[in-house]
């Protein structure tokens, strides 16, 4: 099996159990929601090689180079941020505790505490300053300073999707169970239509199993609300896959919309569940024109050593002549090509309309239709 991203599954469930007496006298941070599942993947390993919250050196690496400063291959920061008056009450040295409400979440060994400038953070890894791009907005809005250091969890935060959660160390073991020696990894953050169905099966059609991780957590207004996600995949899932080529598993993270670097960020966490190859698609995790359509597809020539082979689609589309699904490398009747569009879908559903059946399987349309609010608001 693949190895894990920098060589070894990293483990930073605490193995000791702290006293409510212990833990009261650290001093402590309150974290976001977005951040308590960050420190969760930090600890099951799905952000391996981090064993913690990256420092400066790190930081500065992944912004020149898109690597950690031991060279492995990196491309988006990982940071808890603090108000300067929590920052100045925190010292290299400390071990501090990581809440969210009432629940203690990790304990820290404080290494770092420093700050720097969100303005070249957000140029660096988005490409772009404009406050309108979401993840520059979120950057744009993190608090002065930063603490570096290795945690220790101790909690994770009630999931609503339990029941859809794997750990990689779990992914790993069912992928051996099955047989499965290649695995291709798709990363998801709508409902599936013909032309996803189509991506995912030509993929599968050369490896073993494809495991369908969509992300759970915050995303931009517009998009699909993750319960919506999840119960449309296991309608596809249920009626259009063989049992034992197809998996599905949640990833529980926000979507940052850094475009070409958070694709390769994709595969490097895909690698950690197991698998041996990731779909990339058009416009990768990108957001409005803020990138270029195929650029997600180049800046993976950039990282030879990255461990995951990544599988490209460019355009597919229903063909009226050729009577489904195809793409540009198959089909010659340009004339006769239906484009899918994210858009045009989101409004048919808006409209309370079915989408046509060679856009998007019926059964998938009245689960969706099926759910009183849709899309994030």
């Amino acid at each position: 099996m693949i190895r894990p991203h920098g060589g070894r599954l990293i483990n930073r469930f605490s193995k000791k159990d702290f006293t409510s007496e212990e833990l009261a006298e650290m001093p402590s941070v309150e974290v976001s929601s977005d951040l308590s599942r960050e420190i969760e993947n930090i600890g099951d390993g799905v952000f391996s090689p981090l064993e913690g919250f990256m420092g400066e050196n790190d930081l500065k690496n992944i912004l020149d180079n898109m690597r950690l400063s031991d060279d492995t291959v990196w491309t988006i920061p990982i940071l808890l941020d603090v108000s300067a008056a929590t920052g100045s009450e925190i010292s290299p040295g400390d071990e501090i505790l990581l809440k969210y409400g009432d629940l203690p979440l990790a304990t820290m060994e404080v290494e770092e505490r420093f700050g720097f400038d969100k303005s070249e953070i957000a140029r660096k890894v988005y490409k772009t300053t404009d406050p309108t791009h979401p993840g520059v907005n979120k950057t744009l809005n993190l608090n002065e300073l930063f603490l570096s250091g290795r945690i220790n969890v101790i909690n994770s935060q009630p999931s609503s999707f339990e029941q859809f959660h794997l750990r990689p160390v779990e992914t790993r073991l069912l992928f051996r169970e099955k047989g499965w020696r290649t695995v291709v990894g798709f990363q998801t953050r709508n409902t599936p239509h013909m032309g996803h169905e189509y991506v995912q099966k030509t993929a599968l059609t050369f490896v073993d199993g494809i495991f369908i991780n969509p992300v759970i957590g915050r995303k931009k207004k517009g998009d699909f609300r993750d319960e919506v996600i999840l119960r449309s995949y296991e309608e596809l899932l249920k009626h259009y896959y063989l049992r034992d080529r197809a998996m599905m598993s949640i990833l529980q993270t926000e979507m940052r919309y850094a475009g070409p670097r958070e694709a390769v960020f994709h595969a490097i966490i895909r690698k950690n569940y197991g698998c041996t190859h990731f779909i990339v698609g058009r416009d990768h995790a990108g957001v409005g024109n803020f990138y270029g359509p195929f650029d997600a597809h180049a800046i993976f020539e950039e990282f030879p050593d990255l461990g995951i082979t990544p599988v490209f689609f460019s355009s597919f589309f229903h063909c009226k002549r050729c009577g489904g699904v195809s793409n540009e490398k198959t089909c010659p009747h340009e004339d006769s090509r239906v484009h899918y569009s994210g858009t045009d879908i989101r409004q048919m559903i808006e409209a309370n309309q079915v989408p046509p059946s060679n856009c998007m399987r019926p059964e998938i349309a009245k689960v969706i239709l099926g759910f009183e609010r849709q899309f994030v608001e």
